[in-house]
C-alpha cells in the first residue's frame, strides 16, 4: 500500500541498577534497589506515588519540595510514617549519598537540585521512567498519546475502544493514575493506554512504546521548555523506540516532522490522520464516515469503515480529529473495526471540555474551560458559526494575535475578565476593531457571574456564548475546573 517506513534504530538503554530492577521477581527486585539513596523531588499525586513505590522496594528515600502547608505537611507526616525522610521548604540541595533523582513532571530541568545532581553524576528519572524500569516480565505494552491539546480526551476515547475490543487497559498518566500505580498493582493488563505531557518525556529517556501519537504542537510551556523546538524535541520521545506505528496529524506538519526525526524499531510505520479524504496509511473522513485507509487488507483497495461522525461526542472537528488519532492506535494494537465504533460510542468526555451547559432563549451556554492555551481556544472557537467569547486569566507568555486573526470572523462579541485580559483586547483591537468588547475590571471569583450576564446581552438567538479562556486560571480560580464550575453555576442561575 506504499507505505513509508521511518528510520530503524536501537532499543532502550540498559538499565542504571544491577539486572533484576528492570521487571524480574520481586525478590529480584527488592536487591537491585537495597542500598539505593533515592530522592524524589516534589510532594505532589506522583511523587507520593514514586516514593511509596520506591520504599516498597527497599529503597532509601529522601522527599524534597519547596512548599511548605497544611496539605503537604500532611502528605510528609504519612511518608514519614512509611519510612520516608521529608524536607519541606528546602529543595535545593542534594541529600547527601544520593544515588538517584526521581522527579515529579513540573519540576523545570535547570532546577538547583538537578544542577546539583549533575555535578555529583547522579541521574534523574521522572515517575514515568521508573516505571518503565519497573516493569514485570510479561509487561502490557504501551500504547502512548502527547500533544498540546486534547490528550487526555484521546486517551480516554483510546480506552474505552481496547475495552470495547474485551481487552483489560486502563487510561494512565498525566490523565490523574499515575503510572508507577498501576506497573506496581500486580494486576494483569493486556494494553495499557497512557497521555504523557511534555514534561514527563523529558524525563524519560528509556520509555518505547508499542505505538504512540502526537496529536498537535503549539508554543505552550515555554518558560518550563526554555524554547518552542526545545519542546517540540521533547514531545517527539513519545516515538522513540515505537514498534508499530507512529502516529501524527497530516493538517501539522510539525507531527510528521518529528517521526522523520526518530528513530524506531524496523517495520516501524508513520499513520496519519486528516479530517479531509485519507490518503493510503491515513485515517480520515469520507461522507460523514471515519475510515482506515492504514490497517487494511492489503489487497483491499476500498477504505475500512470505523465510525460515523455522529459516534463521536461531541463531534466538533477537533475531536473528531482526537478520534481518529485514537482509532488509529487502537487498529495499530489490532483492534476490529466495529470495536472502534463501539468504543466512541460509549465515550463520554470529561466535564469542561466544549460542553454544553444549558440552552437559553435560543442561545447555547457552552464551558470549554479546560481551553487553557491559544491552541486549545482557536479549535474550540472554530466549532460554532457565532461567539460570544468569554476569555481571559494568565497568558503564561502567550500572544493573541493569530488567535483573533482566525475568530474574528465567528465572533459576535467578546467578554474578557482575568489578570491579563488587556493582552487579549488589544489583540482584538488590532485585528478585530468591530467586535464589541466588555472588560471587566476586577478578578474576583463573582466576576464569572457579570461575565455570563454580558455576554448573554450581547448574545442574539442562535450564538454560542463559549467560555474558552485560551488563559490560565490561577489567577482567579483554584483550577480550570472551579472556573467552568462558576461558569455552570452562572449559567443555572439565570436560567432559573
Amino acid at each position: 500500500m506504499g507505505d513509508r517506513q521511518v528510520t530503524s534504530g536501537e532499543h532502550s538503554p540498559g538499565p542504571l541498577l544491577p539486572e533484576g530492577g528492570q521487571g524480574g521477581q520481586s525478590s529480584t527486585r527488592q536487591q537491585a534497589w537495597a542500598g539505593q539513596h533515592v530522592c524524589v523531588a516534589g510532594l505532589g499525586v506522583s511523587g507520593v506515588s514514586a516514593a511509596r513505590a520506591l520504599l516498597g522496594l527497599g529503597a532509601s528515600v529522601t522527599v524534597v519540595d519547596g512548599g511548605e502547608g497544611e496539605r503537604l505537611r500532611e502528605r510528609a507526616d504519612e511518608l514519614e510514617k512509611e519510612g520516608a525522610a521529608v524536607r519541606l521548604g528546602a529543595a535545593d540541595t542534594l541529600p547527601e549519598g544520593t544515588t538517584l533523582v526521581v522527579t515529579s513532571p513540573g519540576w523545570k530541568p535547570d532546577s538547583p537540585l538537578f544542577t546539583a545532581a549533575a555535578r555529583a553524576g547522579v541521574e534523574v528519572w521522572g515517575d514515568v521512567e521508573l516505571a518503565w524500569r519497573l516493569r514485570g516480565p510479561d509487561a502490557a505494552p504501551w500504547l502512548a498519546i502527547t500533544g498540546t491539546n486534547g490528550k487526555t480526551t484521546t486517551v480516554q476515547m483510546l480506552a474505552s475502544i481496547l475495552t470495547a475490543a474485551g481487552l483489560r487497559t486502563a487510561a494512565i498518566g498525566n490523565v490523574g493514575t499515575p503510572v508507577l500505580d498501576v506497573v506496581l498493582s500486580g494486576e494483569h493488563y493486556d494494553v495499557l493506554a497512557l497521555e504523557l505531557s511534555s514534561y514527563q518525556l523529558h524525563w524519560a529517556p528509556s520509555v518505547r512504546a508499542h505505538s504512540a501519537a502526537v496529536l498537535n504542537l503549539a508554543p505552550d510551556h515555554l518558560d518550563w521548555h526554555g524554547s518552542m523546538e526545545a519542546y517540540a524535541a521533547d514531545k517527539g520521545r513519545v516515538y522513540e523506540g515505537n514498534e508499530v506505528a507512529c502516529v501524527y496529524n497530516v493538517e501539522d506538519p510539525a507531527t510528521e516532522d518529528l517521526v522523520r526525526e526518530a528513530e524506531v524499531v524496523e517495520g516501524c510505520r508513520a499513520i496519519g490522520f486528516t479530517l479531509g479524504t485519507p490518503a493510503v496509511s491515513q485515517l480520515g473522513v469520507v461522507e460523514g464516515i471515519l475510515v482506515d485507509r492504514a490497517f487494511t487488507d492489503r489487497r483491499q483497495t476500498e477504505a475500512q469503515e470505523l465510525a460515523e461522525v455522529s459516534d463521536v461526542k461531541p463531534p466538533a472537528p477537533h475531536n473528531i480529529a482526537n478520534a481518529l488519532a485514537a482509532a488509529a492506535l487502537a487498529r495499530a494494537f489490532g483492534v476490529p473495526p466495529a470495536a472502534v465504533r463501539d468504543g466512541l460510542r460509549a465515550f463520554r468526555p470529561d466535564a469542561h471540555r466544549i460542553a454544553t451547559v444549558a440552552t437559553v432563549d435560543g442561545i447555547t451556554y457552552v464551558d470549554d474551560s479546560k481551553a487553557t492555551n491559544t491552541h486549545a481556544a482557536a479549535a474550540s472557537l472554530a466549532s460554532y458559526r457565532h461567539v460570544v467569547w468569554i476569555a481571559g486569566g494568565l497568558a503564561k507568555g502567550a500572544t493573541f494575535d493569530e488567535l483573533v486573526q482566525g475568530a474574528r470572523g465567528r465572533l459576535r462579541a467578546a467578554v474578557l475578565i482575568g489578570a491579563d485580559r488587556q493582552l487579549i483586547h488589544d489583540a482584538l483591537t488590532r485585528h478585530a476593531p468591530d467586535v464589541p468588547v466588555v472588560e471587566l475590571d476586577r478578578t474576583d471569583t463573582e466576576a464569572m457571574a457579570a461575565a455570563v450576564q454580558a455576554a448573554t446581552r450581547l448574545a442574539q438567538p442562535g450564538d454560542t456564548v463559549l467560555l474558552a479562556p485560551a488563559c490560565a486560571s490561577m489567577d482567579m480560580f483554584a483550577n480550570y475546573g472551579k472556573r467552568g464550575d462558576a461558569f455552570a453555576a452562572a449559567v443555572t442561575a439565570m436560567e432559573a
